[in-house]
């Protein structure tokens, strides 16, 4: 693998389907929805999240870091404003297959953070990339129990309508880990890695091909994801978990029936 592709930035086809992309999030309305950008912490990901999800053209003189400078990545595309879109985070575990390939191999977060001063680094332990390595190959079950990790952390934020930025095989291995929780009859289609389905099967084979067939180059598919044991239940988020103290402050109903549980030892 060439190391001049390094941690390789969008090429301008790329931006062009980013254009393409930030026009269809515009036009659907996607765009007012979206209360959070999650990108993995490379290049080119950075590169399309803003370009699709940031603002517009930034201003000297604004009171608000842009997201992107400009000619970022010698990407000859202006400097993208922070102002009305959501916060960017970037976050380590939603990078593409590590190891070997230069172009998976991040650049240190200090040479990041003056290219996207508005993005979010904080969430990621280590400056220098520490996970990539020469010449191993990041094993397909490790990434997607990396997939799974990623998946686990999303579900403590508390933002609903989230876009994801990441890579196609990541992607790809996550969504095929996250198969297995579906209906035992796509689960079983899924494992089998079948060719061929009978008409009876269509459905299946639907969501199969979903599930199993990779991104294309700034993709957008939307998820819904459901935690099945919170299904009819409701958490308010200003709930507080009081507790009963041990002394004179009892409430009154647990008081009266200590008082009648004495009453009948004497």
């Amino acid at each position: 693998m060439s190391h001049d592709l390094f941690d390789a930035q969008l090429t301008p086809l790329g931006w062009s389907q980013v254009d393409g992309l930030r026009e269809h999030v515009k036009k659907s309305g996607l765009a007012e929805k979206i209360e959070l950008v999650i990108s993995s912490p490379l290049l080119r990901t950075m590169q399309t999240a803003v370009g699709v999800f940031g603002g517009e053209k930034y201003t000297d003189g604004v009171n608000a870091p842009p997201l992107m400078v400009e000619n970022a990545g010698h990407s000859g595309r202006p400097a993208v404003s922070s102002l009305n879109c959501p916060p960017f985070i970037a976050v380590e575990t939603c990078r593409e297959h590590l190891g070997v390939h230069p172009c998976d191999k991040r650049r240190s977060i200090t040479e990041y953070r003056p290219l996207f001063p508005a993005i979010d680094f904080s969430l990621i332990e280590n400056d220098e990339d520490v996970l990539w390595e020469p010449d191993v190959r990041e094993a397909n079950e490790a990434v997607a129990l990396r997939g799974m990790k990623f998946m686990d952390w999303l579900w403590t934020r508390e933002e609903k309508e989230i876009a994801i930025v990441s890579h196609s095989g990541f992607l790809f291995h996550t969504l095929s880990m996250y198969s297995k929780e579906c209906h035992p009859t796509i689960r079983d289609e899924v494992s089998k890695q079948c060719a061929a389905f009978s008409y009876s099967r269509k459905r299946s084979l639907n969501i199969y091909k979903w599930f199993r067939r990779r991104f294309a180059n700034c993709e957008l598919r939307s998820m819904v994801l459901v935690d099945r044991s919170m299904l009819g239940s409701y958490s308010p988020r200003f709930n507080y978990p009081g507790k009963i103290p041990a002394g004179l402050d009892l409430p009154s109903d647990i008081a009266d029936k200590k008082l009648v549980e004495e009453a009948e030892k004497n």
